[in-house]
C-alpha cells in the first residue's frame, strides 16, 4: 500500500510482514555470529592440538619420496655394471628390521624442547621415540626408517648403529633420576619392540656403550639392572665367582661389545652401565668378577 506525505511517497508494509523480515534478519545475524565463532573455536583447537602441523607435512612429504623410491623397478643406481637387458625381480623379500635399541637421555630440560630440536632441519638429529617425564611417549619416526641418534658408534662388529637400531630418548638433563612413569613406559615400549623385531637381550644398550668417550647417556642414574631383570640387556651375578689366573679384562670388554680402541673410554662406559657408583677409571677385582661373569653371558 502506498502512502503520500508532504510530497513523499512511502510503501507501507503490513505489520506481520515487517515482524517477519525483522526476525529473519535477526536470525541471520546471529547465525553468522555462531558460525564465525564456531570456526574460530575449531581453528584455535586445531592449533592447540597440533603445533607441529607444518613439520608433520614435511615428514609425510619425505616419507612419500622414500615410498616412491621403493616402488621403482628396475632398480636405478649409479654402479655402472653390466646389467642384463631385461629385469627380473625376486619374489622373496621383506623389510629390513632393527636389531638394536639404543637408549639416551635428552640432556635438555623439557619434552617440548626436545620435540622442537627434533623438528628443526638444521639440527639433523632425531630419534624414533621420546619419553616425557609423565610417561607420555612420542613416536616420532617409523621404526623401519633411519633416525639420526647414535652418530659415530660401534657395538661388537656393528659399526653403522643408526642403520640397524631404534633410538629412544628419555626427557632428562643428565643430572637427575628418571621418573617411575618414564621407566614403566620404557619397559612397555621395549617389550613391544623386542617382540615385534625379535631383538636379542644383549642388544639393548646405552649411547655411552656404543660411543665410549664421546657420550655418557643415559646417565649413572639409569636403572640398567631393572631393565635386565625384565629381559632388556644383561646383568651380572658375582656370587661364588673366582677370577681365573691370566684373566684378560680388556678382552672381556671387547666380547661384551665395547670398542676398546681407547681402553680408558671403554672402562668409563662399562662403569656408567654396570657400576654407576664408581667413577674411577681403573679395573679393580670386583670389576674383574663382573666382567668374567658377563663375558660368559655375552659369548
Amino acid at each position: 500500500m502506498k502512502v503520500r506525505q508532504q510530497g513523499l511517497m512511502f510503501i507501507a508494509i503490513p505489520l506481520p510482514h515487517y515482524c517477519f523480515i525483522s526476525l529473519f534478519i535477526f536470525c541471520m545475524i546471529n547465525l553468522f555470529r555462531f558460525v564465525f565463532l564456531a570456526a574460530m573455536i575449531i581453528m584455535a583447537n586445531g592449533c592447540a592440538r597440533n603445533p607441529y602441523a607444518t613439520t608433520n607435512k614435511a615428514y609425510k612429504k619425505q616419507a612419500k619420496g622414500y615410498a616412491k623410491l621403493l616402488r621403482e623397478y628396475p632398480v636405478e643406481d649409479s654402479a655402472g655394471l653390466n646389467y642384463a637387458p631385461s629385469w627380473t625381480g625376486t619374489t622373496n623379500f621383506t623389510m629390513r628390521r632393527p636389531n638394536f635399541v639404543v637408549i639416551h637421555h635428552t640432556a635438555q630440560n623439557s619434552c617440548d624442547q626436545t620435540l622442537k630440536t627434533f623438528t628443526l632441519t638444521r639440527t639433523q638429529v632425531s630419534a624414533h621415540y621420546v619419553i616425557c617425564r609423565d610417561g607420555t611417549i612420542h613416536h616420532m619416526l617409523n621404526d623401519l626408517l633411519r633416525a639420526h641418534h647414535a652418530g659415530a658408534s660401534r657395538w661388537g662388529n656393528a659399526t653403522d648403529i643408526n642403520s640397524s637400531s631404534i633410538g629412544i630418548e628419555i626427557d632428562n638433563n643428565g643430572f637427575e633420576p628418571f621418573t617411575d612413569a618414564q621407566i614403566n613406559s620404557l619397559i612397555d615400549l621395549l617389550g613391544r619392540l623386542k617382540r615385534a623385531y625379535n631383538i636379542p637381550s644383549t642388544n639393548f644398550v646405552g649411547h655411552a656403550d656404543v660411543a665410549p668417550g664421546r657420550k655418557v647417556d643415559p646417565s649413572r642414574y639409569f636403572p640398567w639392572q631393572k631393565l635386565a631383570e625384565n629381559g632388556y640387556g644383561l646383568w651380572y651375578d658375582t656370587t661364588g665367582v673366582v677370577i681365573p689366573e691370566g684373566f684378560n679384562e680388556m678382552q672381556a670388554l671387547r666380547i661384551i661389545g665395547y670398542d676398546i680402541k681407547n681402553p680408558a673410554n671403554a672402562i668409563q662406559s662399562f662403569k656408567i652401565h654396570f657400576t654407576p657408583a664408581d667413577s674411577t677409571s681403573m679395573i679393580n677385582d670386583d670389576d674383574k668378577k663382573i666382567l668374567f661373569d658377563l663375558e660368559k653371558k655375552y659369548q
